[in-house]
């Protein structure tokens, strides 16, 4: 491992268009599995000016049955069932803060494609007999954990996140009322000895009310962003010779799915790692947890997380990978970098060996971490780890393995 670098990551706002898409998605995850907690639901978003797109497929018994003859005339919804998942689409994009004439909430065309999950994926994947359920879709995922900020995430992404929250936390607030909901942040590291001791540049781009590119108006945006800046990074890590740019291609008034379409699924590494650890290549957002894109993503971050956690390892990468309606793991994988207090092998079968995760099957994973809840919306902006664990919000966050792993690799 290299010892002195500089790395960089970058996050984005809630109101980035691909945000917003995959907020609205995993509103309607949440919305299904309210409804019916085995709701099977693949939803994808497309936002553009004035207008939502939604395409997939579910199943939700509540909600959708195109074998219901009661249903028949309405496409197979439920009455009332459409307008539902419109009103969730509305509310999320005004919760977010849309109210732009390029954009908002309450003039938007929206559009709804969704239909039932394809038989053939049903097959794979639902319980029958003696097969346990199989996993939604083969793949690779990946957990990570490092000690190099109390959320056990990379620094580099882990503040760029608390940028953009902050930023948005006062938008909200009326604190600084010159912003608008689209907005993205960066930050570059300098690493002394594998730990980050310097920030070296700033980037951040906000959306902002008229004016607010020139004069004293841009130099009030600019110092708050700042002062931010300032208020969230550790002490000693903004130099003199720190780079700012700060809204550096001038105005920023057009922003949001007006200012470019969004889409489902295009801010995988924003949601993950900011690029210090490997991606599997499967998004999150719009699956409900029999998708082990998500599921298994979610564990392994849990598995790496409580290693760092137990003082086993520093820093830790572990891979999963599934097969199409298979229910047992094909392999598992821990990396600790040179970290680790004990060898990776004992690590893996540390893990295997606990039988509260269930052998990692989709189902035993779903289990573990409750996952069967509509719990997404809140994942789907500011990234899906390095959260707080809150009551069944970020299950995959909390630190209660610990003894296990400890007890495991002593026995």
């Amino acid at each position: 491992m290299r010892s002195n670098y500089l790395f960089t990551s970058e996050s984005v706002s809630e109101g980035h268009p691909d945000k917003v898409s995959d907020q609205i998605s995993d509103a309607i995850v949440d919305l299904m599995l309210a409804k019916d907690s085995q709701s099977r639901v693949a939803c994808e978003t497309m936002t553009t000016t004035q207008r939502v797109i939604l395409s997939g497929e579910i199943r939700c018994a509540p909600m959708y049955d195109a074998h219901n003859t009661d249903w028949a005339e309405n496409g197979g919804w439920a009455p009332g069932a459409k307008e539902e998942i419109e009103q969730a689409v509305r509310r999320t994009v005004r919760e977010i803060g849309y109210e732009q004439d390029g954009f908002h909430w309450k003039t938007l065309t929206f559009e709804n494609h969704l239909h039932g999950q394809s038989s053939e994926i049903a097959q794979g994947v639902d319980a029958s007999g003696n097969k346990d359920e199989g996993a939604g879709d083969q793949g690779i995922m990946f957990g990570f954990a490092c000690d190099e900020t109390p959320d056990l995430m990379p620094a580099t992404l882990d503040y760029s996140h608390k940028i953009l929250e902050q930023l948005a936390a006062d938008r909200k607030s009326g604190t600084a009322p010159f912003l608008e909901p689209d907005a993205k942040s960066q930050l570059s590291l300098r690493y002394k000895d594998g730990k980050p001791v310097e920030c070296t540049a700033v980037v951040v781009s906000t959306q902002h009310g008229k004016g607010y590119d020139e004069g004293e108006k841009e130099a009030e945006l600019k110092s708050y962003v700042k002062d931010v800046v300032s208020g969230i990074l550790p002490e000693g890590w903004l130099r003199e010779t720190t780079q700012w740019h700060i809204n550096p291609t001038g105005a920023f008034e057009i922003g949001g799915p007006d200012g470019d379409a969004g889409l489902t699924g295009r801010k995988i590494i924003v949601d993950t790692y900011g690029g210090a650890a490997p991606h599997g290549g499967g998004a999150f957002s719009g699956k409900d947890p029999t998708k082990v894109d998500r599921s298994a993503a979610y564990i392994t971050r849990y598995l790496a997380k409580n290693i760092v956690a137990a003082g086993l390892a520093t820093r830790c990468t572990i891979q999963l990978a599934y097969a199409i309606g298979v229910s047992k793991p094909l392999s598992l994988y821990v990396d600790t970098h040179g970290t680790g207090t004990v060898s990776e092998e004992k690590l893996e079968t540390a893990i295997n060996s606990i039988e509260k995760l269930g052998g990692l099957t989709p189902r035993g994973i779903r289990m573990h971490l409750g996952l069967n809840k509509p719990i997404y919306r809140k994942s789907a902006a500011y990234g899906h780890f390095g959260r707080t664990a809150d009551g069944e919000h970020f299950p995959w966050e909390r630190t209660d393995l610990v003894d296990d792993l400890k007890a495991a690799v002593a026995g």
